[in-house]
């Protein structure tokens, strides 16, 4: 038998409509108002995870959402600001991903998450995703957040792997595509919003996860010549 074939996953963004979530979640405790919070939301979560590595992701959730609310001028009523933690467990999956994460398996691939989040959250999110995953690291675990590279570090350490034998897949350029790149790790960007960022720093970029197996596959042979 063979050395075991990895595909590591970001999941929020790549696997679960993060920005659905955000959005709809927001507009719960803001109506109307949910678009403007997602927009802000994104810019002030990197900055919460890059100044408390250690935070977990409920505070970061919590915490991002107050200083958007901030930008946008929305009054927030503090029992308010859990809202994103508490409906996070039911974001949407996006439409192909099972499908997709099942042929992988199918061909023999084994599959990792690295989150940016803790592990209850993944747990619960893991229920959602209906496919198995052989290995989790979570921000929890590593007491950090990506774009930091300890995801990275933790997850082949543990499992012993090396780059011929491992493809990342996210969405997240600043998160995932340039901590992987900086590691010469084979990756495939998920650019799912039509992003302008130079794509050429991807084995492969795809618009979504449709054909996954097959540019894993295509780019885990070029890694290995």
């Amino acid at each position: 038998m063979g050395e075991a074939r990895w595909v590591t996953f970001d999941c929020f963004g790549t696997l679960v409509d993060w920005r659905h979530g955000i959005g709809t979640s927001a507009d719960l405790v803001a109506p109307g108002r949910g678009a403007d919070l997602m927009a802000a939301y994104g810019r002030h979560e990197p900055m919460v995870q890059a100044e408390t590595p250690a935070m977990r992701y409920r505070q970061v959730l919590a915490e991002a959402l107050r200083r958007a609310c901030t930008d946008v001028e929305v009054t927030l009523i503090d029992d308010d600001a859990t809202v994103l933690g508490a409906t996070i467990p039911y974001w949407p999956v996006f439409g192909e991903a099972v499908a997709e994460l099942t042929a992988l398996r199918e061909a023999g691939w084994n599959l990792a998450l690295l989150t940016n989040c803790d592990r209850d959250i993944i747990a619960e999110t893991q229920r959602r995703l209906r496919v198995p995953f052989d290995a989790v690291v979570t921000a929890e675990d590593v007491g950090a957040y990506k774009p930091a590279h300890h995801h990275f570090t933790r997850f082949e350490q543990a499992h012993r792997v090396t780059t011929d034998r491992w493809v990342h897949v996210a969405q997240s350029y600043f998160h995932d595509m340039v901590p992987a790149s900086q590691l010469g790790i084979p990756r495939v960007w998920v650019n799912r919003l039509g992003e302008g960022d130079d794509p050429a720093i991807a084995h492969a970029v795809l618009p979504d996860l449709h054909g996954l197996l097959g540019v894993v596959e295509t780019v885990s042979a070029a890694g290995r010549r």
